[in-house]
This record gives C-alpha cells, sequence and structure tokens, in this order.
C-alpha cells in the first residue's frame, strides 16, 4: 500500500530557492502586466469619451453653424456689406447700361 501523507500544522515544505525566485517573478510579472492593462484600459475608455464629446460638438456646430445659431464671424458681416455695396453698384451699373443701349437704338 502507498504511504500516506499526513498534512497538519507542523508540516514543512521544502522548496529550493530557484523555484522559490521563479515563483516570485511569475507573480510580480503577472501583476506588473496586471497594472499595465488596467491603465491602458482607463486611458482607452478616456479617449473614447473625449472623442464622443468631439462628435457631439462637432454635430452641433454643423447643424446651427449654417442656421445663424452660433453667431457669426466679423469678417462675415464684412464680406456681406461688401456685397450689399456690390449689389447696389452693379445694380446703378445695369440702369447705366440699359440707357446706353436705349440711346444707341434710336440712333
Amino acid at each position: 500500500m502507498p504511504d500516506k501523507t499526513n498534512i497538519s500544522q507542523d508540516s514543512k515544505v521544502s522548496l529550493d530557492i530557484k523555484a522559490l525566485i521563479g515563483m516570485v517573478i511569475g507573480i510580480v510579472s503577472i501583476a506588473g502586466v496586471w497594472f499595465s492593462l488596467t491603465a491602458e484600459i482607463a486611458q482607452l475608455q478616456l479617449n473614447v469619451v473625449r472623442m464622443e464629446d468631439a462628435v457631439h460638438l462637432n454635430e452641433e456646430f454643423r447643424i446651427k453653424w449654417p442656421r445663424g445659431e452660433m453667431g457669426a464671424l466679423p469678417d462675415d458681416a464684412k464680406q456681406d456689406l461688401k456685397i450689399l455695396y456690390l449689389q447696389a453698384e452693379v445694380e446703378e451699373l445695369r440702369k447705366i447700361v440699359k440707357e446706353l443701349e436705349i440711346a444707341n437704338a434710336k440712333k
């Protein structure tokens, strides 16, 4: 019959130092991988939150800017004034051209 092993409070375990060092290194490396993966996951979650916020702001800008709900740039106001001035000038020039065409047609 095989020899029965009794485990009690006075039992002793003998390990060579090489195996003990190997176990400690293994545990430390597993803990290091765990903490680095946890930190990387947290960083990725933060990046996702930032991207979602950027997408929301972009969507809001894309909808509201053309409607004029987000204001206008000062350059836009200047450009609008210039366009209005040029439209008035073009109308005056058209009137002059029509008058000249009528005068030349009568001759």
